[in-house]
């Protein structure tokens, strides 16, 4: 089974230390959450994750292989991000949008196989955007342009999807829908899903462990019970919450009553 080790990863930027030592492990078959506040290191940890960044200390190892040595192109062929600025500026359709995907995999740049198009249109309806394949991307809502940017990194048949802030910006039900396609893309395929997010209720709600990072060191690890606690929110966001088990979603409900 696939597996992803951070080892004791430090980043600063300039003088000001961001990451201080963060170690953990994920494997295939699971969605890990980070939560902290703005300015913590989440962003700067999924950029060493994905060798945007080559941390100053530790190492990131994906099945054996330091990231960091990875050429850029097979390192795609493992591992997708889609971040927060991730979009498609000119009036490309969503199938162009998508096929762009295909490069990590491809020897050169022409027109795709069959076995390329079979991927991609399961893709596409994997994310429900196959009836829309046509429109134009800077036509299409937030939440849509959103489900096209996971199929395009979905295309690339990774092992491990980064997302960092997948529900910004999107409205309730949208938020609803992204991680349910998640959770249902981690049942199907086994890859390893990580998402930063700062929707605690969502996080506790479909994540299977959740890392909670404080001023660039993991203030807690572990199950949505385990971490999502009232203290640890107070502790690391400085707010009053009621955290209690919900059957009807079968898991963690967060309810923010105010600041501490």
């Amino acid at each position: 089974m696939m597996l992803l080790e951070i080892n004791d990863v430090r980043f600063a930027y300039h003088s000001s230390d961001v990451l201080k030592g963060i170690t953990f492990s994920a494997s295939g078959g699971e969605v890990v959450g980070i939560l902290g506040k703005n300015g913590c290191g989440k962003t700067t940890l999924m950029k060493c994750i994905n060798a945007h960044l080559s941390p100053h200390g530790g190492c990131v190892v994906l099945d054996g292989d330091v990231v960091s040595t990875v050429s850029r192109k097979e390192l795609a062929k493992k591992m997708a991000m889609v971040a927060q600025s991730s979009s498609v500026s000119f009036s490309f359709t969503v199938l162009d949008a998508v096929l762009m995907g295909l490069y990590p995999n491809s020897e050169w740049m022409g027109s795709p196989s069959d076995s390329d198009m079979e991927r991609v249109s399961e893709a596409m309806k994997a994310t429900g955007v196959f009836g829309f394949a046509d429109r134009p991307v800077t036509e299409l809502s937030g939440g849509e342009r959103q489900r096209v940017m996971i199929t395009r990194a979905l295309v690339q048949d990774p092992k491990v999807l980064l997302l960092d802030e997948p529900t910004l910006h999107l409205d309730i039900n949208h938020q609803f829908g992204l991680m349910e396609l998640v959770r249902s893309l981690v049942a199907e395929k086994g890859i390893l899903v990580i998402l930063v997010t700062h929707e605690i209720g969502l996080a506790a709600r479909y994540c299977d462990r959740i890392l909670l990072v404080d001023d660039g060191e993991i203030a807690g690890s572990g199950t949505a019970e385990e971490v999502v606690t009232a203290e640890n929110l107070e502790r690391v966001f400085g707010i009053r919450t009621d955290v209690h088990y919900d059957e009807r979603i079968g898991g963690l409900a967060v309810t923010v009553i105010g600041k501490s």
